[in-house]
């Protein structure tokens, strides 16, 4: 293969190629490119890192949820009947040695929010029963032959350990949030606001760097004497030595600076345009708010006037967000749990005690006291409570 590069040496040349510059006819080009942004990571430990121990908005949703979820009063009902003392009560009230009912829950929901999968294991002894978190970043789904997952392993440091699903004696419960693409994981509603999570993070290193830097971006120092000429290598960089030491930085914002020999100070502010990342900011935050369900309202986000007050919003909180991840939770502790206590027993939550919808209830029960047409017992079944003949 013979190669016909221009550099290459031509067979009349005796010594190395001399090289020749001309100044007509030649230009250059100057190819620019749109790097493609990067994201973070959409594993449990990146969200956990980047959003909820970074991310002011991601935190406080998290917790709101986690928080009011966690404070919602358990019943327990024996058919009809409903049981004010149990076993199982008592081991939700008291799930293990280390953490008390609301500690235990508001970890379980916080591991639903933040990776979209939640595991528990029940240690059975006998009359010992105990309920454990699993870390979701530490377990891994173990499917049959036919795709269905019929165990958990579990992974601490070197040790690893399988956890049967649902057995009759101990075993774990998978709990997931709805999924379109995986069929054993469950889907974090953060990872549906990841950009926005980047994107709000960006803006405040930014705005970070901008402190750092006096609180506004760099101007120009421009050199331009009388008699002409540059600055020598050896002042130019004296000068920027004492810029940076002496001029740069929060605590020196707004210092005065010194010029002298034909040096020029050129400021350079901050445009509408630049200024926009400030909307983008509370845009990100919007956006995030709605993954997670949260009124931007409660969170203090400017610019969302989608309910009329802060009761309005604080209820659609709990009827949109908070109780239906309840019902949904006390469903599936009943389906996992009521076996293993041997009776038929159904968990649900008590709506009354919860304080967010207390303007609710005051309303409903004004309605059925002046419902003349409805009995004593009715207006109790209507509300939830039972009939004074069933006591």
């Amino acid at each position: 293969m013979a190669w016909n590069w221009p550099w290459a040496r031509s067979p009349e040349d005796d010594g190395a190629r001399v090289e020749r510059k001309s100044g007509a006819g030649y230009g250059f080009v100057a190819l620019h490119m749109q790097g493609d942004a990067i994201w973070t990571r959409p594993d449990y430990a990146a969200l956990a890192r980047e959003g909820f121990m970074r991310n002011p908005v991601v935190h406080r949703a998290v917790r709101m949820i986690v928080e009011a979820a966690s404070a919602v009063p358990w019943l327990l009902y024996d058919g009809r009947r409903e049981l004010d003392t149990h076993p199982l009560l008592e081991l939700l009230a008291r799930p293990n040695q280390r953490q008390a009912g609301p500690s235990f829950l508001e970890t379980f929901y916080g591991h639903l929010l933040m990776s979209g999968n939640a595991y528990v294991e029940l240690l059975d002894a006998g009359e010992l029963k105990e309920l454990h978190l699993l870390r979701p970043d530490r377990v891994a789904v173990v499917a049959d032959a036919q795709g269905w997952p019929v165990a958990l392993d579990y992974r601490e440091g070197t040790t690893k350990r399988r956890i049967a699903l649902a057995g009759e004696a101990g075993g774990a419960l998978h709990i997931t949030l709805f999924h379109p693409l995986d069929d054993h994981y469950g889907f974090p509603p953060l990872r549906a606001a990841l950009m926005a999570l980047d994107i709000h993070n960006a803006a405040g290193r930014w705005n970070k760097a901008l402190l750092d830097n006096s609180a506004r971006p760099s101007g120009a120092l421009v050199y331009a004497p009388k008699e002409g000429g540059n600055l020598t290598d050896e002042q130019y960089e004296r000068l920027k030595a004492e810029l940076e030491e002496g001029y740069s930085g929060a605590t020196r914002a707004g210092r005065p600076l010194l010029l002298e020999g034909g040096l020029d100070w050129k400021a350079m502010g901050l445009t509408p345009k630049d200024m926009d990342f400030i909307q983008a900011k509370n845009s990100a935050s919007r956006d995030i708010a709605l993954a997670f369900g949260v009124p931007p309202m409660i969170l203090g986000i400017p610019g969302d006037n989608t309910y009329a007050n802060y009761q309005e919003a604080n209820r659609a909180f709990y009827r949109s967000t908070v109780l239906p991840l309840v019902s949904r939770t006390a469903t599936e502790f009943t389906n996992w749990l009521a076996p293993a206590f041997g009776r038929a027993l159904r968990l649900e939550f008590d709506a009354d005690r919860v304080e967010g919808l207390a303007a609710e209830r005051d309303a409903l029960w004004s309605r059925l006291e002046g419902a003349s047409f409805l009995s004593d017992d009715e207006k109790r079944e209507a509300v939830g409570y039972q009939p004074r003949g069933d006591r």
